[in-house]
């Protein structure tokens, strides 16, 4: 039972970001594109601050019950869980290690003015964007293949059936 409850929470948590950064990806990215640079700088950054701490926290959860979920399996189970987790925190680490520090450039271009090479810092941001939205979706994928193929098809780390 436990295993169950784990997984849908790893479930939940990794479809709640892959959804947010699939919106992201698909509706604001080219949405902050398509509007001018000012009205971009300050939509993003405000949107950054409303993003921090509860896009973080869905990176957390996911990577912590995938993890979880990881440690409660056997087998081919432990493999996927295992996956799942490593690529939720990898959209954690791109997040804080690619677009955290630009986001704070952005906040500063938004007080002051962008500078020349705007353009190419801004397409960075995207390309960071990019790659975590793949990383969260491929996580979720291997969530919902471990639930396909049956979470309970490995054993607990007590040797029982989940």
């Amino acid at each position: 039972m436990r295993v169950r409850l784990v997984h849908g929470l790893a479930l939940l948590s990794t479809g709640a970001l892959a959804g947010a950064f699939g919106y992201g990806a698909a509706n604001l990215v080219p949405t902050f594109n398509a509007v001018p640079l000012t009205m971009r700088l300050a939509f993003h950054t405000q949107l950054m601050q409303m993003n921090g701490i509860t896009m973080q926290g869905a990176m957390g959860v996911s990577a912590l019950s995938a993890l979880a979920l990881t440690v409660m399996t056997r087998g081919a189970s432990r493999w996927l869980a295992g996956g799942a987790g490593l690529l939720a925190l990898a959209s954690f680490l791109i997040t804080r290690l690619g677009n955290v520090p630009i986001n704070g450039r952005i906040k500063q271009w938004a007080a002051t003015s962008a500078p020349a090479d705007h353009a190419e810092i801004l397409a960075r941001w995207e390309a960071f964007n990019y790659a975590r939205t793949g990383a969260a979706f491929a996580a979720f994928a291997l969530l919902i293949l471990l639930s396909l193929r049956g979470v309970d098809a490995g054993r607990s780390t007590d040797g029982r059936r989940p």
